[in-house]
């Protein structure tokens, strides 16, 4: 079968898949690519990691399509700034790449939600079906967005050579129809280029996964000879994912993959006439709150870093494995590969005292209240808050050494007894904790944190807050409920300003000695804006604001040690650094030369 498109028997697409290889201009051809995820580059840097790219010897450029990241609010994409996505394909041609475009509207990717918007999953509940509320958003979206990438597929002279339905959808479900739906909703808007489709290698899930008319590929860290086996004789060999690294959770060691173990299998699948896409191949920064997370048998919310031991690291650094990838793609080639592009430059090390602002509770009590009073707690979506945190508070009545329980917490919540802090509650592990004391009247004040939306597997789509409800003893309900917010955006948008303008000082109390955990301010002098990278010795939890713009998270359970902090967020002179902890704030913020992604393991993924 010719997996081309056909929206147009005029217009023929750029690669052909037939008689078991890919054929470009009548020639045997290989996709050599990249994953780059311009959502998690910053726009300044994107030429120079598409630079990396072609130096290590890829002839195309692998990015998904966030759909969340494009429309944050409902009925308003926006498709400038960081979310230029026409910039940004044609910024790869101009540097000679082609790109594998993967539109969303799943994509997993360890991105919040796996890039379904949050006011979607709030509202749906059949996700990723032909469920006609599901459906009529998709199409929405890509009314919004195809014709947008239409014009710049290879045959109208653009960089775009193969455009992916969906994401491992045999992974998940088995609605052929929402394949079939999601196929044409591509060739009635105007793509013409190879359509594939991608699934790990099991029978199942290929099955699953595949429909008509696109190029079945597969994801896998080893596994070239089953690939072989699942293949059509008559389809391509290609891995659009190789992975050639992975990634972290908080609470593990970080996970490498050698540059032998991940070289043997692109030479193994190059051997059998296979063309891959190696993931990643630059991971860049789940800046802000963008970072997913997995659930088995807990959450486990992904790092900020996305480095994935990739061949061109988090900080552009070029490795062992960008070595070999460039000697592997080098013969396919018909002249030299571009020399690789110099070091990014690097701030030098200093250290400033981070300055307390507010103590936690009282940060907490100068948010704006979002909505009306409600009897019940409302949820992060009821509430139309993406991400970051909720403060929920209502005055009760305590019994003597009573205990306050959490009806389903998502994600992870501090509790206040009037000021009094009394402990922390964790999704998954402890929703209940003891008032001790004599009968009393008090406030009871709950700051939840969400800690990444799930991206992958059946969870996906779950809410955020406090789900059901708050007892006393685990009988009676509290009722009478206010909320107050603090979003946090991870662009660079006024949400991101007005947070760290939430903490101004003239806003809320001094910090008490008596609470750690809270707001601090340090000021960092720099004379040339350089890239570095930030660690905050002896903080325990905390969000960290580079002039305005939330970098991500820290978190002492590791493994990442150091936030990266990219030249373009910096300026000469003065820089203000936030960072809101909601466990312990450290003494001081530590500009480093070079990462610490702390312990490693070696990982090939699964």
């Amino acid at each position: 079968m010719n997996h081309a498109s056909s929206s147009s028997p005029d217009i023929a697409p750029a690669i052909t898949s037939r008689q078991g290889q890919l054929f470009r201009d009548g020639r045997p051809y290989r996709i050599l690519a990249g994953a780059l995820h311009y959502f998690r580059v910053h726009p300044a840097q994107w030429e120079d990691r598409l630079r990396r790219l072609a130096a290590m010897g890829a002839n195309t450029v692998d990015t998904y399509v966030a759909w969340n990241f494009h429309e944050r609010t409902e009925g308003e994409p926006r498709f400038d700034g960081w979310r230029d996505l026409e910039a940004f394909i044609r910024l790869a041609g101009e540097v000679g790449l082609d790109v594998y475009l993967r539109p969303s509207p799943y994509i997993c990717a360890e991105w919040s939600n796996g890039g379904l918007p949050f006011w979607l999953t709030g509202r749906v509940s059949a996700l990723r079906t032909s469920d006609p509320a599901y459906l009529a958003a998709v199409d929405r979206w890509y009314d919004a967005l195809i014709p947008r990438i239409v014009p710049l597929q290879a045959a109208f002279g653009g960089p775009i050579v193969a455009v992916q339905i969906e994401n491992e959808y045999g992974s998940y479900g088995s609605d052929r129809a929402y394949l079939e739906h999601q196929r044409d909703a591509l060739l009635t808007r105007g793509i013409v280029e190879l359509l594939t489709t991608a699934d790990g290698i099991t029978p199942d899930m290929v099955t699953h996964g595949s429909v008509a008319g696109a190029l079945p590929t597969f994801t896998f860290g080893t596994g070239v000879s089953t690939a072989q086996e699942l293949r059509l004789q008559e389809d391509a060999l290609m891995c659009s994912e190789l992975w050639g690294g992975w990634f972290d959770h908080w609470g593990e060691q970080h996970h490498v993959r050698s540059a032998q173990s991940m070289i043997g299998t692109v030479e193994e699948l190059l051997a059998a006439g296979g063309s891959v896409s190696v993931y990643m191949a630059h991971g860049g920064t789940n800046f802000g709150l963008w970072n997913g997370a997995n659930h088995d048998g807990a959450l486990q919310p992904t790092i900020t870093s996305y480095d994935s031991d990739a061949p061109i690291g988090e900080g552009g650094a070029l490795n062992a494995k960008f070595e070999a990838l460039r000697a592997a793609f080098a013969p396919f080639h018909d002249g030299e590969l571009p020399e690789r592009p110099a070091p990014a430059p690097m701030q030098t090390a200093q250290a400033a005292p981070l300055r307390p602002v507010a103590s936690l509770r009282a940060f907490a009590g100068s948010l704006p209240v979002v909505g009306e009073s409600t009897p019940l707690p409302q949820t992060f979506e009821q509430l139309g808050v993406e991400d970051g945190i909720v403060v929920y508070q209502a005055h009760i009545d305590v019994p003597a050494d009573a205990t306050v329980d959490i009806d389903t917490l998502h994600d992870r919540a501090t509790v206040f007894i009037d000021d009094e802090r009394i402990g922390t509650l964790e999704r998954d592990r402890r929703l209940s904790l003891a008032l001790p004391g004599a009968a009393r009247r008090a406030t009871l004040t709950i700051v939840v944190e969400s800690l990444g939306r799930i991206n992958y597997g059946p969870r996906t789509g779950e809410g955020k807050g406090i789900m059901h409800g708050v007892r006393i003893n685990g009988r009676r309900y509290v009722h009478g409920w206010t909320h107050r917010a603090l979003p946090r955006d991870g662009v660079p948008s006024a949400g991101a300003r007005e947070a760290a303008d939430a903490v101004a000082p003239a806003e809320v109390p001094a910090k008490s000695a008596a609470d750690d955990a809270g707001v601090a301010r340090a000021a960092i002098d720099v004379e040339t804006p350089a890239d570095a990278w930030l660690a905050f010795p002896g903080g325990a939890k905390g969000m960290v604001w580079l002039n305005g713009f939330l970098l991500g998270r820290y978190w002492k359970v590791g493994p990442q040690q150091t936030l990266y902090a990219p030249g373009p967020l910096w300026k000469a002179g003065a820089n203000e650094i936030v960072v809101l902890d909601t466990d312990e704030l450290g003494p001081t913020v530590e500009v480093r030369e070079s990462p610490d992604f702390g312990p490693t393991e070696e990982f090939v993924g699964s």
